[in-house]
């Protein structure tokens, strides 16, 4: 199996847990597909979600990214019905939200090209604020410590779907080519937004 997922933080496990556990979490969340599940429900496949601080970096630094979050699929029987994130609180990992949408599609779709691929990978989700993009991260290092690092040249990015336009959902790159790309489009966002 190429992908080798690294394991949530208890504390975090426990908060996704608890909220599945509570009818009133569930029914105020906005997320119809997972309050019409009839049985029981599972939170599996947990990512570490990162955020890239400055798609553009300051001159002679490596990208950095934070760890903001853990993303849990909710599973029933044999599909995603939702995503749970949990976030880091001054008291430790607490749930956060239910959601669907695309980027749940999007999630699992990029995960089974993953499992297809030869090289063992760590999956990670990347955010990319900046661009409003969101990647599967697959590091190279599949011992490294879940919750910190960076892009290493040879990982590989996968832009999930919604890209922004002109970056191909689904096409894995390489972070060494990806993120230039991506420095180009940050710098240019402003100019594209102005009035004419």
């Amino acid at each position: 199996m190429p992908l080798h997922v690294p394991p949530a933080p208890t504390p975090a496990l426990r908060s996704v847990l608890t909220a599945l556990g509570s009818p009133a979490a569930v029914r105020q969340a906005p997320t119809p597909t997972l309050r019409s599940v009839q049985g029981a429900v599972s939170a599996e496949l947990p990512l570490p979600v990162h955020v890239l601080d400055q798609v553009v970096p300051r001159p002679g630094q490596a990208p950095r990214t934070r760890l903001a979050g853990w993303r849990f699929l909710i599973r029933a029987g044999e599909r995603s019905v939702a995503a749970a994130d949990t976030m880091l609180t001054p008291d430790g990992w607490a749930f956060s939200h239910f959601f669907e949408g695309p980027y749940l599609v999007s999630t699992e779709r990029a995960l089974i090209q993953a499992e297809a691929l030869t090289t063992d990978y760590q999956p990670r989700l990347l955010s990319i604020p900046e661009l409003y993009m969101l990647t599967l991260w697959l590091h190279g290092d599949t011992a490294a410590d879940a919750s910190a690092g960076a892009p290493a040249p040879d990982d590989l990015l996968v832009p999930l779907a919604p890209a922004p336009p002109g970056i191909a959902a689904h096409r894995p790159h390489r972070a060494a080519e990806l993120l230039p790309v991506l420095t180009l489009r940050a710098t240019r966002a402003p100019l594209l937004g102005s009035p004419a």
